[in-house]
């Protein structure tokens, strides 16, 4: 198994889980190509048939994104840990200080293609111009969904998702919040967030834990979609129960 760590790298020489090799998200995102990640892989030791364990000390939302990432390019055998980092020491569990480095492996490229989408494929697929089963759900806290939206998006906070001592809730709970926003389970579900797809990967992965298949990832987010000009929605008198997620 391959644990990493997608933590900064300062916060990795000063401690990290025993054996795990350090990806800090940034460099993800600088090299966010799939020919680029699958040199990554390689460079980390981590064969097609490599367990591969992600843990960050973000909640949850720093591994995701790259835990989604690693799965697009084709490593389906990738998991999130199911605590952050300070939650692993609070138990007093082990840490060491080495740094780790593994002989470089090979690896293929096999993109999954039906768990990503771009801003074209969002547009058309929330079309008012034709009935739809695709749900958009905005993962970011409930004031800046409020504030401006993409159309028909539905809101699930990120801070809805996880407990006190797990990235994620169990999976029973996660069912109950997303059928209780009128999502069911022949949906076509696409999540999103303010930039670059933490929090929206975070709930992607909350969405897959509660059992929802067709489940994708807009990774480009708001942030690209405002910068395209595309339209926004917004609620311009949102009163005390809407800013309630509930």
């Amino acid at each position: 198994m391959r644990i990493v760590d997608v933590r900064r790298t300062e916060d990795y020489n000063k401690e990290h889980i025993p054996t795990a090799v350090s990806l800090p998200l940034a460099r993800v995102l600088e090299n966010d190509k799939p020919e680029k990640i699958v040199v990554i892989l390689e460079e980390l030791g981590i064969s097609d048939s490599t367990p591969v364990v992600v843990y960050d000390d973000t909640f949850g939302a720093l591994a995701a994104r790259v835990a989604w990432t690693f799965q697009y390019v084709g490593h389906e055998n990738t998991s999130l840990l199911e605590m952050t980092f300070n939650q692993w020491k609070e138990i007093g569990l082990e840490t060491e200080k080495q740094q780790r480095n593994f002989p470089k492996a090979n690896h293929s490229l096999n993109i999954k293609k039906d768990i990503y989408v771009d801003a074209s494929y969002v547009e058309a697929a929330t079309s008012k111009s034709q009935p739809s089963t695709v749900v958009l759900v905005d993962s970011r806290e409930r004031l800046n969904y409020l504030t401006e939206h993409i159309p028909g998006a539905r809101n699930i906070p990120y801070t809805m998702v996880g407990s006190e001592d797990s990235i994620l809730r169990n999976a029973e709970e996660l069912k109950r919040l997303v059928e209780n926003r009128g999502i069911t389970n022949d949906a076509e579900i696409i999540t999103y967030c303010g930039s670059v797809g933490t929090l929206s990967g975070l709930t992607y992965y909350a969405l897959k834990r509660a059992g929802f298949r067709n489940v994708k990832l807009y990774p480009k987010s708001f942030k690209e979609w405002k910068a395209l000009g595309k339209s926004k929605e917004e609620f311009k008198d949102a009163n005390y129960w809407d800013l309630s997620a509930e």
